[in-house]
């Protein structure tokens, strides 16, 4: 693998575990030095700081600390989020206001702390983890999918407004990835081997993807070799946002 990140300094929101871990072990091995952000960054072993992405201060608080430490910073992943389950009448108020802090203002909280010193950089990009339920209708997924549709808007949004100060921006659509969150999911199940055989047949390659596979788009996203990729989804799914295979 060859070094395009070497030099750069990257923030991984949501680092310590699932699709956050694999980001933050393909980045390091492009060269990047790697600060995971995360509510217990202890389980990572790179340089973990503790974080809230839905508490300012304590975001504020992170990027400084990284910004100490390296003395820069290049390249931000906004990662961190929670899930939702259920339809449109699930969740009372107070859980769509948690989901959507999270999920959504907490992006904004991280990139505008991060905006002062990407612009000082020469190969700033923020990748913000999106998903298939942003561009796909599905099933019991509500509150979630409204906050996913929120990130593949805010991330267009924030690449018109910097695009221009040579920050650019780009998001991830997964599918269901095979991470601990889906594997909780799927615990829970009453039948959680015909559940597992149920999300692995929605994809249309017939399994659930690979959290390192999120992470090879991630990577492409943000190196300085993509220079020229902004304001761009790239849907890690299996073919699943675009084909519409027969029945066998």
């Amino acid at each position: 693998m060859n070094n395009e990140f070497e030099n750069l300094v990257a923030i991984v929101t949501g680092g310590a575990s699932g699709i956050g871990a694999a980001v933050a072990d393909r980045l390091v091995a492009g060269g990047a030095q790697v600060a995971v952000l995360d509510l217990n960054p202890a389980g990572s072993e790179y340089f973990g700081v503790e974080c809230n992405v839905a508490d300012d201060e304590s975001v504020r608080s992170a990027v400084d600390a990284v910004v100490a430490k390296f003395g820069r910073l290049d390249i931000v992943v906004n990662n961190a989020g929670i899930g939702a389950q259920g339809d449109i009448a699930a969740n009372d108020d107070a859980e769509w206001a948690r989901v959507l802090n999270i999920n959504v203002i907490g992006i904004a909280r991280v990139s505008r702390a991060a905006l002062p010193h990407l612009r000082q950089s020469d190969s700033a990009a923020i990748v913000n983890t999106c998903s298939i339920a942003a561009t796909a209708g599905l099933p019991q997924r509500a509150l979630y999918s409204a906050s996913k549709g929120a990130v593949l808007s805010l991330t267009l949004a924030m690449a018109a407004d910097h695009i221009r100060e040579g920050i650019r921006m780009n998001c991830v659509n997964p599918g269901t990835v095979d991470t601990p969150w889906i594997g909780r999911l799927l615990d829970s199940a009453e039948d959680p081997a015909a559940e597992r055989a149920s999300l692995n047949a929605r994809q249309p390659h017939g399994r659930l993807v690979a959290a390192s596979e999120v992470a090879g788009a991630v990577a492409y996203l943000a190196s300085p070799l993509s220079g020229s990729v902004a304001g761009t989804s790239m849907a890690v799914d299996g073919g699943m946002q675009g084909l519409r295979l027969r029945q066998e």
